[in-house]
């Protein structure tokens, strides 16, 4: 999911879901039961057999080959329930454990068990990480619910930077083709019936004009973070018995990516454009630098022109994929933004 192609689906499936729905798993198909259960007599010896025996499912958002299972693991007469994933991109596989092995308890993501990078002889990586009964934050997402994301998020970029301190050069930010991206939105505008087309239509122009100056704006932004990549509600689990002031847990990491914080925080806000309601008064750019100022991280003076860059690109994108984000209440709340944000950052 590292292009904007893939993240606006992942969106478009939550717009459709609901920030209150429940992922909810279901059987785990033929394929996935038949990758799961010829590989599991590898996986217990590779774990020991500390691992019990593997009960495997399908969650509704996963595609592909992958095989996601519920066992146990023992330790002495302690036996503690887990979860296990096989195949793991490398990106999941190298943040989830470099992560979590700077946390013994209470760290920002799941503490890994067991995890290697082959089984049988064959490059596999696999994870064998803690079951956390906490259900996502999306089950019920008060105002405290979204602090607690953002403080997850927060945690979450501190621990990627000491886990990886410096960018390497053969991960740059990731490259997005605005130019292409809005001259498709020109012609969604005219094919696909969208609400207030004319006013888009202008809207999209404008931001045309501006690209190069938001553009070059946006390139000049530090690249100093570690960004989770799909910040959203149902990826974020709150830890059922903890008492810590720090309960959530981000879970999926296959779209970690160098960046700016504003990144995360404006991935987030997207979610809700026409519902802001749903965030209870938490604006998630200022309410994410306050947390990492409390942190004692730094959060850079021109953070908020940042986000306004990004929410203006990011809104004159909307009509590119009017297919999937095509509601109006949705669209006319990315129509806003531009209004609001585009006068700002042209000049």
């Amino acid at each position: 999911m590292g292009d904007v192609t893939h993240q606006t689906n992942a969106l478009h499936q939550l717009s459709h879901e609901g920030p209150h729905s429940v992922p909810h798993q279901i059987p785990a198909d033929r394929d996935t039961q038949q990758l799961g259960v010829s590989l599991a007599p590898v996986l217990y010896r590779e774990c020991d057999n500390r691992l019990g025996p593997i009960e495997w499912f399908r969650c509704s958002w996963q595609h592909g080959g992958a095989a996601t299972g519920f066992a146990v693991w023992r330790d002495g007469d302690v036996e503690s329930p887990v979860m296990v994933k096989l195949p793991v991109g490398s990106r999941e596989h190298r943040w989830t454990t470099s992560i979590a092995a700077l946390h013994a308890e209470g760290g920002p993501t799941p503490r890994v068990l067991a995890a290697g990078t082959e089984l049988n002889g064959y490059d596999f990586a696999w994870l064998v990480i803690e079951r956390l009964p906490g259900q996502p934050l999306s089950t019920s997402l008060t105002g405290d619910a979204v602090h607690d994301l953002l403080d997850a998020a927060a945690r979450f970029h501190a621990a990627a930077l000491r886990a990886s301190p410096a960018v390497p050069a053969d991960e740059p930010p990731q490259a997005h083709d605005w130019d292409g991206l809005l001259a498709k939105s020109r012609e969604m505008i005219k094919d696909s019936g969208l609400t207030e087309a004319a006013h888009w239509k202008d809207a999209v122009k404008r931001v045309q004009r501006a690209l190069p100056r938001l553009k070059a704006k946006w390139a000049a932004r530090r690249i100093e973070t570690w960004c989770h990549g799909d910040l959203h509600p149902a990826n974020v689990l709150r830890r059922a018995s903890s008492s810590s002031s720090h309960p959530c847990v981000l879970i999926d990491l296959a779209m970690v990516h160098s960046g700016h914080w504003v990144e995360d925080a404006v991935y987030l806000e997207r979610l809700y454009w026409g519902r802001s309601e749903l965030l209870h008064g938490v604006k998630p750019v200022s309410h994410l630098a306050k947390i990492r100022r409390d942190m004692g991280v730094a959060t850079d003076d021109n953070y908020a022109e940042l986000a306004a860059v990004r929410r203006v690109l990011m809104a004159g994108c909307v009509p590119a994929y009017a297919t999937f984000e095509g509601h109006p209440k949705y669209t006319h709340a990315a129509l806003e933004i531009l209004e609001q944000y585009l006068p700002q950052v042209a000049h």
